[in-house]
């Protein structure tokens, strides 16, 4: 704890860098009480770890401060002491006490109040969800930002994520989206963007690192943005996932292969324009291999070249798999309203980029030409290696 009250109400603010022999003097002549309790604190000001409040043994505190690291205190005050040099107005630690919750950092900006909370551990999806909630409730827009040691990147441009990590997830006035990290060791931000996920927990990244001292508060609130994805891993991953269902597959994948088989397909021999990235796929967990199959299986097989369909059709066949959980949805928190089928209009879009369907209408689509389907691996292989040579700039983009 960064903040604490005098006997006279005086805030002490460690926030402001005083000098060990100033807090000393501070500790001879004062008591110090916890904002949010009341109760007495101890002001520590040992030489390893870095001087702050705790309560006295055997105290509670619905703050729950006792839990904090010192990375989590050195993450908050270095991201209160960016704010103030930006002249911006903050208070560390604030507690509002019309909504009893307490904010790593309240700060205005641009007249709009902001609560700032450095997350550095899992927390219960309930309480994030509270906590934003009770925040937005009362004006606040909350910028969720998670500590970098949370992050685990499993290769340059593949990050495992887990439905934790999506909580964090926010979005730009322009649509874009992305996920805020930070680490007071590296002291830099660690912005992720160009999410686009392939299986339940993994997903595309790219990594934007932001040195604090070089950058302003736009790069959290405005963060520049370059959508791009490396077609080739996507297709190695893909094909990696598709061969670890068929060797470990679980129940959800048995029910997919299951319909897959029994509709004369093979899960080896899907055709290239199945399992395309699409940006939007981060509203749905499912992979997109699943769930462009069964839009596939339940409008595109069914149509014949000049035939039409409604985004009404592709909705309720969409939401009829949501119903049977063969296809599962995220929760974003952060993301309001949340639009899963973004993803599947995107997906369409992207269909008629590549000349198979085209938009005639606001909410019709016609077929120009029916997705064939590879009869062996030689002539899949082949339709790969013709349709990503012609259709590389399209999907990547």
């Amino acid at each position: 704890m960064l903040t604490a009250y005098t006997k006279d109400g005086k805030k002490i603010c460690l926030g402001y860098n005083y000098k060990k022999e100033t807090l000393l003097y501070f500790r001879s002549r004062e008591e110090f009480f916890c904002p949010v309790c009341g109760e007495s604190v101890l002001l520590k000001l040992g030489d390893k770890r870095m001087y702050h409040f705790s309560h006295k043994k055997g105290r509670e505190c619905s703050a729950s401060y006792e839990n904090e690291s010192m990375y989590h205190m050195q993450g908050k005050l270095q991201l209160y002491q960016w704010l103030l040099r930006q002249k911006i107005s903050a208070a560390l630690e604030f507690y509002d006490k019309e909504i009893q919750q307490r904010t790593d950092i309240k700060f205005t900006f641009n007249n709009q109040k902001y609560a700032l909370e450095f997350q550095c551990s899992p927390i219960a999806e309930e309480i994030f969800q509270k906590r934003t909630k009770s925040y937005l409730d009362a004006g606040y827009i909350p910028l969720w930002i998670i500590g970098d040691k949370q992050v685990h990147l499993k290769k340059k441009n593949i990050i495992s994520l887990s439905n934790f990590h999506y909580l964090f997830l926010q979005q730009t006035v322009e649509g874009n989206f992305y996920i805020p990290s930070y680490c007071p060791e590296k002291k830099h931000f660690h912005l992720l963007d160009s999410i686009v996920s392939y299986s339940i927990k993994n997903a595309f990244v790219q990594n934007r690192y932001y040195p604090i001292t070089q950058e302003k508060i736009d790069c959290l609130l405005k963060p520049k943005y370059f959508y791009e994805i490396n077609l080739d891993s996507w297709i190695i991953e893909l094909e990696k996932t598709s061969m670890n269902w068929a060797l470990h597959p679980n129940p959800m994948h048995n029910s997919f292969l299951h319909e897959v088989y029994k509709q004369n397909l093979n899960l080896f021999l899907l055709p290239p324009e199945i399992g395309l990235p699409v940006h939007s796929s981060i509203f749905i967990q499912t992979s997109p291999i699943i769930w462009q199959t069964y839009l596939y299986l339940d409008i595109l097989a069914k149509k014949q070249p000049m035939d039409l369909f409604t985004i009404k059709e592709v909705e309720k066949s969409f939401y009829k798999r949501i119903c049977k959980k063969q296809i599962i949805l995220r929760d974003l928190t952060l993301i309001k309203p949340s639009n899963p089928n973004a993803a599947v209009i995107e997906y369409l879009f992207l269909l008629e980029k590549l000349g198979i369907v085209s938009h005639n209408g606001k909410m019709v689509f016609q077929i120009n030409r029916n997705i064939s389907i590879p009869k062996s691996n030689r002539e899949r292989e082949n339709r790969k290696t013709t349709f990503f040579q012609k259709y590389r700039g399209m999907i990547s983009k």
